[in-house]
């Protein structure tokens, strides 16, 4: 069985409660999660949030609109991976970020096969980016996690589940998925105040004619409005 499990949280730094912002009615997070529900790979989703009270409105909006959740330690993340997948006992699980909106189910499928294909412990495309940010996304098998686990760990390695993967390339079989075109530096994710009205312009822009937009209309639109492209830092 195919997971994926969406990190959230209310206590964003940059942008506090950004998951709950309005996006043409909804929280932007059930936006996102209606993006992934059209993946045609994984076989339930659900969302992955921390335990303290600040939470409390992300778990209620994303259980009022019919989405599961799972809620433990804030810091120790892979903690909460490890007893989520005793939960649900998934075979593999895709790890996503509630800061991605404009996620695209199609580049998340394409993922999901390839990592099924090679037979692989963990496949991502942010290894080697071609990909605008915000459409990241990482697969590993609970095998892979389990090992990982029995690990000595640095505090990072647990509050970022899969930095321990790539850092020890010598011991997990690691697969890059890149895309037709180099799009990495493009910026679609939602970090800042910035950020949120991009992607608030292409749900107004898009969404009305074609809920399911895909990044191919994205970028469309882009060609056709170059001043509202956004550039990711180091490009």
């Amino acid at each position: 069985m195919i997971l994926a499990v969406i990190q959230a949280r209310m206590s964003s730094t940059r942008l506090p409660g950004k998951v709950l912002k309005d996006v043409l009615g909804e929280p932007m997070v059930i936006r996102q999660l209606e993006r992934i529900s059209r993946s045609k790979m994984i076989d339930q989703i659900v969302v992955a949030t921390s335990t303290e009270t600040s939470d409390d409105p992300l778990a209620e909006a994303v259980t009022s609109a019919g989405y599961q959740v799972f809620r433990g330690s804030l810091d120790d993340v892979l903690s909460r991976f490890q007893t989520l997948r005793k939960d649900f006992n998934p075979t593999h699980i895709v790890r996503l970020t509630a800061d991605c909106p404009l996620t695209d189910p199609a580049v998340i499928d394409g993922i999901i096969e390839q990592h099924v294909e090679t037979q692989v412990d963990y496949t991502s495309n942010v290894i080697s980016r071609t990909f605008p940010r915000g459409l990241d996304a990482e697969v590993f098998t609970v095998a892979a996690l389990d090992r990982l686990s029995e690990l000595e760990l640095s505090d990072d390695e647990h509050e970022h589940v899969t930095l321990g993967f790539y850092k020890r390339p010598g011991e997990f079989t690691l697969t890059n998925y890149a895309g037709t075109a180099d799009n990495s530096h493009l910026r679609w994710t939602v970090d800042n105040p910035e950020d949120y009205d991009f992607a608030l312009w292409v749900y107004s822009e898009l969404y009305p004619s074609k809920p399911d937009f895909d990044s191919a209309d994205i970028l469309e639109l882009l060609e056709l409005h170059p001043e509202r492209i956004l550039i990711e830092d180091g490009h």
